[in-house]
């Protein structure tokens, strides 16, 4: 999606904030709700990452963790150019992940204790290649605002219908009030459905460049799907605003969590990421491997060598025969394909 089209949805979002405080407080309740929103991005802007983390209950994790996580996101930020974001852990059984911050000098990536145990090292290098693909494209600010503003419309909306004005300046009266309490909020899930959709296809697509094989990832939002849709993330349902910066929806809970869907169909960004392998220019992680990054085959040229991310998260060391002249931990067998290699 491209910025100009960005702006455009960002200020449909500004017209509906600003038309909620017409309907409160007629022209007065506008320029304030312009005010008010001016604001409130101005507080998101400076303080979105630690807003966003501390709903999530993320803890840092410093360089030489144990589980090789912060040396992996090193690597691949070094890939796209980045400075080396600050990384975090969240204590969540739901494999996800999110990235956040106004740029990429202030941005953090965060992973759950769920998908350290679900996926390969592999296809966790693809996962945060594509949440590094956000903060290169600047997708983390954006998707900041949006969630902001979808909350404090939804907030607005309910004042609305309690603080709807004088009957001079309500002139939409008891029934636009009530329309207007639940198509505002419906309004801007749309809105945000919108940005958040479109830039997750461009994600995976730079993630894929920036790991050396799109099959990675591929294989990734597949174990991540599967494990979103049977595993509560109580914290994203308490805070379901934040759902669309996470790599796979978190919420299943409720009927509303159904309601809108905040990501693309994961069957959807699997197949343009075969496509896209297909296509080659990834080195050795083109078409020519197999769908699953297991195999020694299907490492990219140019790929790092991934030992010790997410190998020691269980507190075991598993074997580290040489592939190629690199060392590489060999994953454990399998008990069931959902429950991953570090189970």
């Amino acid at each position: 999606m491209g910025y100009a089209k960005t702006a455009l949805l960002m200020a449909a979002m500004t017209a509906l904030f600003m038309g909620l405080g017409y309907l409160i407080g007629g022209s007065t309740g506008m320029v304030i709700a312009l005010i008010f929103a001016g604001g409130m991005n101005a507080f998101s802007w400076w303080n979105s990452d630690k807003m966003v983390l501390r709903m999530h209950g993320a803890q840092p994790l410093a360089p030489g963790d144990r589980f090789g996580l912060h040396e992996m996101v090193a690597q691949l930020s070094r890939n796209a150019g980045l400075p080396v974001p600050k990384v975090y852990l969240m204590d969540n059984p739901q494999p996800n992940a999110f990235a956040t911050g106004r740029n990429p000098q202030n941005a953090a990536v965060a992973v759950t204790t769920g998908l350290m145990r679900s996926l390969s090292r592999e296809e966790l290098a693809g996962v945060v290649a594509h949440e590094l693909a956000h903060i290169r494209n600047r997708d983390t600010a954006i998707m900041t605002v949006t969630a902001t503003f979808a909350g404090a419309i939804s907030m607005l909306a309910n004042f609305a219908f309690f603080f709807g004005g004088s009957r001079d300046e309500n002139r939409m009266g008891l029934v636009g009030t009530l329309a207007m309490m639940f198509l505002a909020p419906m309004a801007a899930g749309l809105v945000q459905m919108a940005i958040s959709r479109t830039r997750e296809y461009a994600a995976d697509k730079a993630g894929a460049e920036i790991c050396g094989n799109p099959l990675w990832l591929a294989s990734a939002l597949g174990q991540i799907q599967r494990g979103a849709a049977r595993i509560d993330n109580l914290r994203a349902e308490a805070n379901p605003a934040t759902a669309h910066m996470f790599i796979i929806n978190p919420l299943h809970m409720h009927k509303r969590d159904n309601l809108f869907a905040t990501h693309p169909a994961t069957e959807n960004r699997i197949a343009a990421l075969k496509d896209l392998a297909a296509q080659g220019g990834f080195g050795q992680g083109g078409s020519r491997q197999s769908a699953h990054p297991q195999s020694s085959a299907a490492r990219g040229a140019g790929s790092a060598d991934w030992s010790g991310a997410g190998a020691e998260f269980d507190g075991e060391e598993p074997s580290r025969p040489s592939v190629a002249g690199r060392p590489r931990p060999v994953p454990r067998k399998r008990r069931d394909r959902d429950e991953g290699p570090w189970s």
